[in-house]
């Protein structure tokens, strides 16, 4: 029978809460302080912690080191209220299990229960089964290791992420490849054998949007002529990724929170709720944090989100991966179009080292691609690029060509309006004897 510590300093609601809880078979102790909390786990294990986050003399998540040293297979849920859930979001990330916002339905707490004592039979299965599983039999992350600093932290987040069950938020700019992160979060979770569902929540009509996330079932309206399973089914089991999460309007806020919360579902039209299990990664190249003070987003549905977020860098802030990407893109165009441009020439290397790439990746990808369809040799020239690639790189260089040439020149007249004093034409450029001498080394100027 499991054992469950309830630890609220609401003696009504938490003797309810006991009773409910021992009518559905389990061992309930109670608790109505952090004092007599820690007396009670001083001397014996459970197998859930039910916490209030607010207490006399501090807050549940005080808790959480002590129980998680000494009982590390102890799932703490917290019990929030509405202020309180940025408190049990960050609980979360230092090893709680879940948190439920007050008021909750008894079904809410329960399924909440249920999943936490089935996280601890699966982890405890998969670290015996992964511990047998010879090297070459684990799976490896499927996309792209870059070698920058940027990348590099991109990837520890990724494997750091991925064997558990948090929400994942992926953040950046348009084209950054968040799609490819959240596949490679998926193929590398304990549900890589299951399905991984990418939706497009910016091309979703708002008029069928609840059609699409949750199915419907034949004649439940207009149109309606075949029973239809939602995107949230298609994922059970597996990972549902939410791209562009910031483009559903506020009512499908609410339906996608409490389908999260609940864990379960109603087909349009039908009144029979189907279980979930799954797994939500979202994205979005908005700041969700300023839609949420505008009023734009629910607080709620972003920290439900929001478990565990990942920054995927823009093209601009990771160059040193410019060539190994540009490989990458070459040998899969060359795939698809079943052509054989083996190398990128050293030109055709300083313009694509040189843009600035505003699309990112898929920008590269679509510019390499086009490239070799162009190339009509082995090695891929300037002339098969993209001309607005081409033109920005040029028109960049000599912008900064006409910047150097004027700042020659007015170092040039200080000197001789000095008598090629330096100290002196340091002070009429306004800048330091030591810049002056490294401009002078920069532009080679015999002085």
């Amino acid at each position: 029978m499991p054992e469950i510590l309830i630890i609220e300093d609401d003696t009504a609601f938490c003797q309810m809460l006991q009773k409910f809880l021992t009518k559905n078979g389990f061992a309930v102790s109670t608790s109505y302080s952090l004092k007599d909390a820690e007396r009670i786990l001083s001397t014996a294990t459970f197998d859930i912690i039910l916490s209030d986050v607010r207490l006399p003399k501090g807050n549940g998540v005080t808790l959480l080191p002590q129980v998680k040293r000494e009982s590390p297979r102890t799932q703490v849920i917290l019990m929030t209220g509405y202020a309180e859930v940025k408190t049990a979001v960050n609980a979360i990330k230092k090893g709680a299990f879940d948190y439920i916002s007050k008021p909750f339905t008894p079904e809410a707490i329960l399924s909440v229960i249920k999943d936490a004592l089935n996280a601890n039979i699966t982890e405890h299965d998969i670290s015996i089964k992964k511990s047998k599983l010879p090297e070459e039999d684990k799976k490896p992350i499927n996309f792209l290791k870059g070698q920058s600093e940027k990348s590099k932290k991109l990837q520890q987040y990724v494997e750091l992420v991925a064997p558990t069950n948090m929400s994942v938020l992926l953040t950046g700019e348009s084209g950054t490849g968040k799609e490819v992160t959240a596949n490679a979060i998926h193929e590398t979770s304990k549900r890589n054998n299951e399905k991984f569902v990418a939706v497009d929540c910016g091309a979703i009509p708002k008029e069928i949007a609840t059609s699409e996330f949750f199915g419907h079932v034949k004649g439940s309206f207009t149109g309606a002529v075949d029973e239809k399973k939602g995107h949230f089914e298609a994922a059970n089991g597996g990972t549902l990724f939410l791209d562009e999460v910031g483009n559903l309007s506020y009512e499908h806020q609410i339906q996608l929170l409490r389908a999260i919360q609940e864990r379960k579902i109603k087909r349009v039209g039908s009144t029979k709720e189907i279980e979930l299990d799954i797994r939500i990664i979202a994205a979005t190249n908005e700041n969700l944090s300023e839609a949420v003070e505008e009023g734009d987003f629910r607080e709620d549905l972003y920290h439900r989100l929001n478990e565990f977020s990942i920054e995927v860098p823009s093209l601009r802030e990771r160059r040193e991966d410019i060539p190994l990407f540009a490989d990458y893109f070459l040998e899969k165009a060359n795939s698809e179009l079943e052509k054989n441009v083996l190398e990128i020439s050293e030109d055709a290397k300083r313009i694509i080292q040189q843009y600035s790439w505003p699309g990112n990746l898929r920008e590269m990808k679509n510019v390499i691609k086009r490239a070799v369809l162009f190339s009509e040799e082995e090695t891929m020239f300037p002339n098969a690029l993209a001309d607005e690639v081409v033109n920005a790189v040029n028109k960049h260089e000599a912008a900064n060509f006409s910047k150097s040439d004027y700042e020659k020149e007015r170092i040039l007249n200080a000197l001789k309006q000095t008598n090629f004093n330096k100290s002196k034409a340091a002070k009429l450029l306004q800048i330091t004897r030591k810049t002056l001498y490294n401009k002078i080394n920069q532009y080679q100027l015999k002085v």
